[in-house]
């Protein structure tokens, strides 16, 4: 069995769809860290059957649109002297900026790259976002 430390003050990312942890280390820019950072993959899990986790070694400020857009499952633990004293249970954000790019070339975004890459949230079961400007769709997988 593998045994990662236990994190003393920092934050856990669990329940982390299995195979997205590596998404969500370059989202969060966790490679620009100056902290420990371990990341477990395919770790068993008896409610998802297999899960990813990704363990921070620091108190750093999550935006938590990022993982809500990812994975609204994802549940953020905040650990301080060994012990969890927070549980953030996250959702699917109602609108993310500067996330993901729209992809219709006409898009104002597409020619002025200084404007922001707004998205609005338009039908939450199937995780469409719509761009705020051409309303161009984009669905997550």
């Amino acid at each position: 069995m593998l045994n990662i430390d236990s994190v003393n003050k920092g934050l856990v990312i669990d329940h982390i769809q299995a195979g997205k942890a590596m998404q969500i280390y370059k989202y969060l820019n966790l490679d620009k860290m100056d902290c420990s950072v371990a990341i477990i993959k395919n770790a068993k899990s008896k409610k998802m059957g297999k899960k990813d986790i990704i363990k921070i070694e620091d108190k750093i400020n999550l935006d938590l649109d990022v993982l809500g857009f990812i994975d609204p499952n994802i549940t953020v633990n905040v650990i301080d002297n060994g012990e969890i004293i927070r549980k953030i249970n996250l959702e699917l954000p109602s609108a993310i900026e500067n996330i993901v790019k729209c992809k219709n070339p006409r898009c104002i975004t597409s020619i002025e790259q200084e404007i922001v890459n707004k998205f609005k949230l338009t039908d939450k079961e199937k995780k469409i976002y719509r761009c705020v400007y051409c309303d161009t769709a984009y669905e997550q997988n």
